[in-house]
């Protein structure tokens, strides 16, 4: 076999309901010039018997067999190494690539050297469905990851040098594609084509407790990663603060808020100075992010009412007229519920 243009990295543990589609998926492709790794990360289940009987039938496909499980952050790696593609695309073994997938991203990474990571929207199917299409352009989907990953992990295809020697982290378990692109995205341009190119399987193994607290506390760690690039470290005193104002967090309490509007202050005028972000489209989300977090308070209070109206008013102003309505008789509400109650 001659050196493949792509390289496809199939990571597969306890996959057999799936395994099949996915793989056919692959073999099916438009654009043929590819070698498919499929890494059997210690499966308990049958999937080593499809892998070898897919083996038997196409030459293109090459079997890496773990004696003990590493976790999908490192048999993706251990893909990569393996590699030999110009490009490498991600797929994931309960997934279904449409044919035309790879031709549509080889195109555009062939015709825009200065991308080195491609993905594209995606269609949620199984027990959710609907179609997902993230942020399309590069400065886009980096101030979007301030918030959440813009990136469908299985839909990625990227030019193997521009990994720069970057891995995925395996500390960041479920996350760690999301670590990698906020990393990644410092070094090459991303894209992100805006029609479906693949169906997302969505089963009960998506919507753990477990996986849902895992994949909180390491996105906790990405966002605070990130706020590194306004040159705030992890050990600064506010960084609950900083968090709050380029992610939404609901319930917070209205104090909490008003430290969260002044620190966005400080990161437009860290951006102002590093030029990291592009400046309108960091002040749009975070002005969207605060206007989200004020709608959501915890508490209401004619003081909370009055300090964004009178001390944020260029923030208040962003306000639309039927939010500010509610805003306000929320807050009445609540001081004359406590007024009355104090006086009983």
């Amino acid at each position: 076999m001659q050196t493949p243009e792509i390289s496809v990295i199939m990571p597969v543990y306890n996959a057999e309901p799936f395994l099949k589609e996915s793989i056919e998926s692959i073999l099916n492709q438009t654009h043929t010039d590819f070698e498919l790794l499929l890494l059997n990360d210690k499966s308990t289940d049958n999937s080593l018997e499809i892998i070898l009987e897919y083996k038997q039938k196409d030459s293109r496909i090459i079997v890496i067999n773990k004696e003990s499980n590493v976790g999908p952050a490192n048999i993706r790696n251990e893909g990569i190494f393996a590699s030999k593609g110009r490009f490498i695309a991600l797929m994931d073994a309960d997934d279904i690539s449409l044919p035309n997938r790879f031709e549509r991203q080889v195109d555009i990474l062939k015709k825009n050297p200065e991308i080195g990571v491609c993905g594209s929207g995606f269609t949620f199917f199984g027990l959710k469905k609907n179609v997902v299409t993230h942020s399309e352009k590069h400065d886009e989907i980096k101030v979007s990851f301030l918030h959440s990953c813009s990136i469908g992990n299985p839909t990625v295809m990227l030019r193997k040098d521009a990994l720069s020697g970057l891995i995925f982290d395996n500390s960041y378990i479920i996350s760690e594609d999301y670590d990698l692109w906020t990393r990644l995205i410092t070094k090459t341009k991303f894209y992100n084509i805006p029609e479906s190119l693949l169906l997302y399987r969505w089963h009960t193994n998506n919507i753990s407790k477990t996986r849902i607290s895992n994949e909180a506390q390491a996105i906790r760690r990405i966002k605070i990663n990130q706020l590194k690039e306004f040159e705030i470290e992890f050990t600064n005193p506010k960084i609950d603060s900083y968090l709050n104002a380029i992610s939404v967090k609901r319930g917070l309490m209205p104090s909490e808020i008003i430290e969260a509007i002044k620190a966005s202050k400080f990161l437009f005028s860290q951006n102002e100075k590093l030029k990291k972000f592009d400046h309108d489209l960091l002040e749009k989300h975070i002005n969207r992010t605060l206007i989200r977090t004020i709608r959501n308070a915890d508490k209401y209070n004619i003081s909370y009412y009055n300090y964004l109206k009178k001390n944020e008013s260029e923030l208040f102003q962003k306000i639309n007229k039927l939010d500010k309505i509610i805003l306000f008789l929320k807050s009445i509400f609540r001081w004359k519920k406590q007024y009355f109650f104090s006086i009983s």
